[in-house]
């Protein structure tokens, strides 16, 4: 264990690195030929904490006038240059904007404190220091971010009824639900997140010793990291946010694979404020990257037209399109729905009828692939993980295909897995997959997710019912769908002991299946 957790981390060190370094060059490069005018600045935040910020305001801004106010919070491991092309865009469009980086990282003051309470008292303290030192309209504040900076944003909102909208891109609703689904650790996720954290920030006391338990499987300790991830999702405070009511928009992407598209569309079901929700194509962060860099970016501009209605009041028709828009991974263009359950409303059950016995601790074949690197090559040449599922061996991967459809299944929302379980340990790992299979066996994988158990009795059988990665993905027709179930995937650390056996079943009174979510047609 310690030894994989250390190869993660140098890897993720390494990518983390190279990344930061060509998004600061690239993102400071559009600074010198932009007209809004840019200065440093360092503010005080919570308990005296020095955070670094700069300020973009319009070339012409007169200080008589007053202006809406936009605040950006950094991404994890990112500097303050990360927004300084969208900064300047919307300043160019008569904004303030206030960039800030985030306690514990580069030159801000401070530890890392994984969006806890200093980092909310940092928000308000931001608008605090903006509007006593800048033009700012203090009734028409704004707040947005890529990941980090979209998590802390919904927070802040949740916390500072003077936030009126707040663009949240690639962030999270719920950090358990995120990085500890099904019970089971996200490992490259949280390795990725670590490393980031240990070259370019420092890591509080409680944020290294919850990133060890972590990775340890430590369960003495596993209400106690729970109750530390509530604290820190906006989820634990949507009855705050609600009676707060500022404008919503949230959009991620459907291969995310630190913050997965389930817990932002479940939360986004329970706001009762004016909302918006966009899916596309990509891992974490990638929708948005291209608008960091200054380029024609679809999120970036439907970012801007929120605060342009929502801060402004610009009449520009946002707030009359369909609220959930979504891009499909295997096609262009956007579909649009009044919400999400109306995504995937008709469903088709693929039956596991057959009963199966597989062998844990050896990897199959089928997994979920490489945290970025995998739903990127999705998102650029809609290659998806892929395993030729006729030589997947059934020792170690249950297996059970759909016949051919006739037409092409448009494959939207959550699927759904119900089977019962006979294990022959008390604990376990299995993850899931469902995958789009050619005629000629080749499988690519449509979503997938893990699911963990502790404390049962080894021979008895127990329901599973587990959600997978939303998603949106096109079956052609002449294709079937499969789905297969093993015990190891790199993405997640997995809890079978040696010489597990997991027995799934059909009882006749209890049926085993997988719900596919269509979209209609």
């Amino acid at each position: 264990m310690g030894h994989g957790r250390n190869t993660l981390r140098t890897s993720a060190v390494g990518a983390v690195s190279a990344a930061l370094i060509a998004g600061s060059v690239v993102g400071l490069a559009p600074a010198a030929q932009a007209a809004a005018a840019i200065r440093f600045v360092d503010i005080t935040g919570d308990g005296g904490t020095t955070l670094k910020a700069n300020v973009v305001a319009p070339a012409d801004a007169d200080a008589s006038h007053s202006y809406p106010l936009i605040v950006l919070p950094t991404s994890w491991g990112l500097p303050q240059a990360e927004y300084l092309a969208q900064a300047q865009k919307l300043a160019n469009s008569g904004y303030i904007v206030l960039t800030y980086n985030v306690r514990g990282f580069w030159q801000s003051g401070g530890q890392i404190e994984v969006a806890g309470p200093p980092d909310i008292a940092d928000a308000s303290k931001v608008i605090d220091w903006a509007l006593a030192n800048t033009p700012a309209d203090p009734r028409h504040i704004g707040m947005a971010g890529v990941s980090y900076g979209a998590g802390i944003s919904l927070l802040a909102a949740a916390h500072d009824k003077r936030i009126k909208a707040v663009a949240a891109l690639s962030g999270w609703a719920d950090l358990i639900s995120s990085i500890y689904s099904g019970r089971t650790q996200h490992v490259q996720a949280a390795a990725l997140l670590d490393g980031a954290g240990v070259v370019t920030g420092r890591e509080s006391p409680e944020v290294r010793q919850i990133f060890d338990d972590f990775y340890a499987s430590n369960l003495t300790k596993e209400q106690e990291m729970i109750d530390w991830g509530k604290k820190r999702s906006v989820a634990t405070y949507v009855d705050q946010l609600n009676k707060n009511a500022p404008a919503v928009m949230m959009a991620n992407a459907w291969g995310d694979t630190i913050f997965p598209a389930n817990q932002y569309a479940d939360f986004y079901e329970k706001l009762s404020v004016p909302k918006r929700l966009e899916f596309r194509p990509g891992d974490h962060g990638t929708a948005e990257l291209t608008g960091l860099f200054g380029l024609p970016n679809d999120v970036w501009t439907d970012t801007e037209r929120w605060f342009d209605h929502y801060l402004k009041g610009a009449d520009n028709g946002i707030d009359h399109e369909q609220p959930v828009q979504l891009k499909s991974r295997s096609s262009d263009g956007y579909e649009a729905y009044p919400d999400w359950k109306s995504v995937g409303a008709t469903r088709r059950k693929l039956a596991l009828a057959d009963a199966t016995t597989i062998h844990a601790n050896v990897d199959s074949g089928a997994d979920g692939g490489i945290v970025f690197l995998s739903s990127i090559l999705d998102q650029v040449a809609r290659i998806p993980p892929i395993a030729s599922i006729p030589l997947l061996p059934r020792r170690w991967a249950a297996v059970w295909q759909s016949e051919k459809y006739g037409t092409a299944q448009q494959v939207r929302g959550t699927a759904k897995l119900h089977t019962t379980l006979t294990p022959t340990g008390e604990s376990g790992t299995l993850v899931a997959y469902l995958y789009d299979v050619g005629p000629l066996g080749f499988g690519k994988l449509v979503t997938n997710a893990p699911y963990t158990w502790y404390d049962r009795t080894p021979g008895r059988p127990f329901d599973v019912d587990l959600d997978l990665f939303s998603t949106a993905y096109d079956v052609p027709a002449g294709h079937r769908l499969a789905l297969v179930v093993d015990t190891v995937d790199p993405l997640y650390i997995e809890h079978n002991p040696s010489g597990a056996q997991l027995t799934f079943s059909s009882p006749a009174d209890d049926p085993s299946y997988v719900s596919v979510p269509l979209r209609e047609q």
